[in-house]
């Protein structure tokens, strides 16, 4: 029988190390962002064209390489990081592996310019597909230069695999953030198609965090540091108020490398326990400073996971820093514990003398007497109640006879007696006259089976997106101007969705220009009533700004929102006509009975479930 198990070619191998090292653009981006900072660059210039399906290119001013391992460096597992298996327990840079260059290599067109500062030229090498192409000497300055063209050339399922532009960039500008964010010191900047998306020159820590969201957040930082033999801990947490409905700005770091844990994650929210609005989580970015001896970032091929020796006593350590800084920053009430345990007596009252109350008794009081005692009719009227037989009977006044306790226990006997069952007939209701019950947002009415419920909000849901919808087909939405401009502010990403979208948003009915990180909008849906507005361009923002939506999906996801903004309005469902007009529109719709959310809008309670309530 022959042999079946073979080596695989470089280039194969390269390509299925590629697959879990380079999963979209936005992977190539961050393993060379991590290459120019660990080549102790102080400059990073990015250029992205078409989301980095064109283009890539990654230009940095730092050691650069000399002309052996300019080529050895796109060699699988070459690397100037370790020598032994030990120093992987005492890591301080961020690439190790040696697979990065490699796999980029192995399914794109790879063009690289690097020199050192005691060398008179630099070297230029060019690799498709692990093949070198070209290896020369260049004129170029002191650092490495790359261009990533074509990626996934000949990886085309993969590339199938990638979403639109603006979802691609968008995992883009994440990994860019994460290392401005975790390298405030060096000077970044993003392009996008010839466009500046972000220039950082080099600054301290709080004010990277503002030129990654805004110059609005200055205001709502709260600093958190601690230090302890186990981790130093510094970083901001966002103010309560400024929480968001997604986890989009939550970033943790350690050792000035990102990574994500749902664990620390615990820590910080457990720390904002009742500050928090429902449904919303806490920003923060929290910098941890670690041994390197006790953790492990081998774990995971983009490193984005990471063991801690001691995760516990860090977790109970960022709990109490940032509850510390929210109670030292009267952000979260705190506990007086060095107060005396006696009352606060107002000043004005301090040198009065105490007064002892006095307590005056009526001698000649008789609760027997006739005179105060207070008769209670049955709701019947038809019984006279204990208290008012008692009183008739003379009680307490030793006039009482046989006959007149007998006469008693005759009426406790009468009030004992159950009472009798009567059948209301149906006929005493019209048939041609509806009546409903509104208990909050739920509209109770009777039905042929038993009795019919209907979520009032999830109707005015299902409607309002079943109208828009069907008009956004064939017409614009029709629009309404407000007499004063709504402003909210943004963040540079919802800034970039915002233009991105804006033809769309249009044909919605939104009107609205962003100056300086302040939307203001002018127009909005005539469906939305003033109060919704917020909530509408909240939705708006979580839609499209920090959703993994395709093209096609937008329009109905923002039609989705406007729909559920304008649930939120107040109800004014004050007569059975209004209640009547609602439930006929929610079953002209043809889908009645789930929301657009796929929540349902009607439950139906039979006879025999009423029944079984009495059994």
């Amino acid at each position: 029988m022959s042999d079946l198990i073979q080596l695989l070619p470089d280039h194969i191998a390269n390509q299925i190390a590629a697959g879990e090292v380079i999963q979209r653009p936005a992977s190539v981006v961050k393993e060379l962002l991590e290459n120019s900072i660990d080549a102790g660059a102080t400059k990073v210039d990015i250029n992205i064209k078409d989301a980095g399906n064109t283009l890539i290119q990654v230009v940095d001013n730092g050691n650069g390489m000399s002309s052996s391992d300019a080529l050895l460096c796109f060699q699988r597992h070459a690397t100037s990081k370790i020598r032994n298996a030990n120093d992987l327990f005492a890591l301080t840079t961020k690439g190790f592996r040696g697979e990065a260059l490699a796999s980029i290599a192995a399914i794109a067109h790879v063009e690289m310019r690097t020199k050192q500062e005691d060398d008179e030229v630099g070297r230029s090498i060019v690799i498709e597909g692990s093949q070198i192409k070209s290896n020369e000497d260049t004129v170029c300055p002191k650092g490495t230069s790359f261009e990533i063209k074509n990626l996934f050339y000949n990886v085309p399922a993969r590339r199938n695999f990638l979403k639109k532009d603006s979802t691609e960039f968008k995992h883009i500008q994440d990994e860019f953030e994460r290392i401005a964010l975790a390298h405030p010191s060096i000077h970044l900047t993003l392009k996008h198609n010839e466009n500046d998306i972000y220039i950082f020159p080099p600054t301290v820590l709080r004010k990277r965090i503002v030129q990654v969201l805004g110059p609005n957040f200055n205001d709502r930082l709260v600093p958190i540091e601690e230090t302890s033999d186990i981790v130093n801990l510094k970083g901001y947490v966002l103010k309560p108020e400024f929480s968001r409905k997604t986890r989009g700005g939550q970033f943790l770091f350690v050792n000035d490398r990102y990574f994500k844990s749902s664990y620390f994650n615990h820590a910080v929210s457990k720390a904002f326990d009742g500050l928090l609005k429902d449904r919303t989580f806490p920003g923060y970015f929290l910098f941890l400073q670690v041994d390197p001896q006790r953790i492990d970032v081998n774990v995971h091929p983009t490193k984005t996971e990471i063991k801690f020796e001691e995760e516990k006593y860090i977790y109970s350590i960022v709990l109490s820093s940032i509850r510390l800084a929210l109670g030292k920053y009267n952000i979260a009430p705190t506990i007086e514990f060095e107060q005396e345990n006696s009352f606060n007596i107002p000043l004005s009252m301090r040198k009065q003398t105490p007064i002892e109350p006095s307590i005056s008794i009526d001698e000649t009081f008789n609760p027997f007497s006739p005179s105060s005692t207070t008769t209670r009719a049955n709701n019947s009227g038809a019984k006279k109640d204990y208290s008012e037989a008692i009183t008739n009977q003379g009680f307490g006044k030793d006039t009482s006879t046989p006959s007149d306790w007998e006469n008693f226990y005759t009426i406790e006997e009468e009030n004992n007696i159950e009472e009798e069952k009567v059948e209301i007939p149906f006929e005493d209701f019209k048939e041609n006259e509806q009546s409903f019950i509104i208990k909050g947002s739920y509209i109770i009415f009777s039905s042929k089976s038993g009795l019919m419920l209907i979520h009032a909000r999830r109707a005015i849901e299902q409607i309002v997106y079943t109208e828009t919808f069907n008009r956004f087909i064939s017409n614009p939405i029709d629009s309404q101007s407000l007499l004063f401009p709504f402003e909210k502010e943004v963040s540079k990403n919802e800034t970039q969705y915002w233009n991105e979208n804006q033809s769309l948003l249009k044909q919605l009915g939104f009107n609205g220009e962003i100056e300086k990180g302040i939307l203001k909008v002018s127009a909005v849906p005539s469906v939305l009533q003033d109060e919704s507005i917020s909530k509408a361009i909240d939705e708006i923002f979580n839609t499209v700004a920090y959703q993994d939506i395709e093209k096609g999906d937008v329009a109905h996801s923002l039609i989705l929102a406007i729909a559920v903004s304008a649930s939120m309005k107040k109800l004014i469902l004050n007569t059975n006509e209004a209640i009547q007009a609602l439930i006929d529109q929610l079953f002209q719709c043809e889908n009645h009975t789930y929301s657009p959310r796929n929540k349902k809008i009607i439950e139906t309670i039979s006879l025999d479930e009423i029944g079984q309530k009495f059994n």
